[in-house]
């Protein structure tokens, strides 16, 4: 569905932003529309902010980095020396030489194609030492220029991260986020997830059943659903198999094994630690959003309110928002992340209690 919808939207030229946890699969699926969308003849380019950098960058080189990565991934190198012409624009701000480049470079260069720019891990401008509330402005520009020049409908960008918009850009007038469309992730439905019961028919037992216990204790995460099919081909290399009817219990020893016992020595590739991290990384409202999750493992009925914590759990990937509630993503975090484990976080937070920096004191008792 998410494939639909962003291919769609992108071919309408609409700004996308796909806002999502880790591991949900985003980079694949702007992979798979980029190759789509280039079969049709659209020119494509992907920005991998982590390429750029972040924490030891200066706005100089974040923005010649920018213009450097469309450089690249739209083939200039032969036709367009970026090092002359940065040299020539250096007497206008950065920003106006990246939205120069936009139109009198690239617009110009690919005269009559639509040039579609994927930007992944756009969260990594969170640590960054300058703001770029520039950069989204510029967006929402191209956007808002089409009714003057219409050659901006030619250019179209499609966001990817773990970040809620307001934390990429605080500025409401200026945001580009308003104007966009946002594309939800969602976990893997059985058909969705059927191509992996290939891999499973050497284990002795039924493909599809074992496929559906195995959704069954994931919810459809597709890395714990991947991982968790790669734990039950592997246990069959070692010489055992599932015989038909006990599908169940196989499945669920191996979950047990593999995944929840001893979770923090045997979580490789990291997937259950980060999420812990997101979750007791910000001190100052650790205990909030453990609070709320202490709620919803309880059973209680908690609302998608797009508070502060309720987004700030769903990008954990802990919780999912089914039909305007907050629910426990599936049976694994349940198990890993349980009432005990929550206790003693809190326990750990009123240990060390959070200290406020200076700037926030007064805030704090205002």
């Amino acid at each position: 569905q998410a494939d639909v919808q962003l291919y769609n939207a992108l071919k309408r030229g609409e700004f996308c932003y796909v806002m999502a946890p880790r591991q949900m699969g985003k980079s694949s699926l702007s992979v798979r529309i980029r190759h789509q969308l280039e079969q049709e003849g659209i020119r494509c380019s992907t920005i991998d902010m982590t390429r750029i950098g972040s924490e030891t960058i200066t706005p100089t080189q974040w923005y010649k980095g920018v213009v450097a990565e469309l450089v690249r991934g739209l083939k200039l190198f032969g036709d367009f020396n970026l090092q002359s012409w940065w040299h020539q624009e250096e007497y206008l701000s950065l920003l106006q030489r990246l939205s120069n480049f936009l139109e009198d470079i690239l617009l110009a260069k690919f005269n009559t194609e639509r040039i579609v720019i994927f930007i992944d891990e756009i969260d990594t401008i969170l640590n960054l030492p300058f703001p770029v509330d520039d950069f989204f402005a510029l967006i929402r520009f191209c956007y808002n220029q089409r009714a003057i020049n219409p050659e901006y409908k030619r250019i179209v960008f499609a966001l990817f991260g773990v970040a809620k918009p307001s934390d990429l850009m605080t500025g409401k007038k200026r945001t580009p986020f308003n104007i966009g469309k946002a594309i939800e992730l969602n976990g893997f439905e059985f058909h969705q997830a059927y191509p992996l019961a290939k891999g499973l028919e050497q284990t002795g037992g039924k493909p599809k059943t074992i496929l559906k216990e195995i959704l069954a204790w994931t919810g459809g995460q597709p890395f714990l659903t991947q991982k968790l099919c790669q734990l039950v081909v592997d246990s069959v290399r070692v010489g055992l198999t599932i015989a038909p009817g006990n599908e169940a219990s196989w499945v669920e020893r191996i979950v047990h094994t593999g995944i929840i016992d001893h979770w923090e020595s045997q979580d490789e590739p990291e997937h259950l630690r980060s999420i812990s991290a997101r979750l007791l990384s910000n001190k100052y409202y650790a205990d909030k959003l453990l609070g709320l999750y202490q709620q919803i493992l309880a059973g209680d009925d908690v609302p998608m309110d797009n508070s502060e914590q309720c987004n700030e759990l769903l990008l954990s990937g802990l919780v999912v928002n089914k039909q305007g509630w907050l629910r426990v993503n599936n049976p694994i975090y349940k198990a890993i992340f349980n009432p005990e484990w929550v206790i003693k976080q809190l326990e750990n937070l009123r240990a060390y209690p959070r200290k406020l920096p200076s700037s926030r004191v007064s805030m704090a008792y205002c």
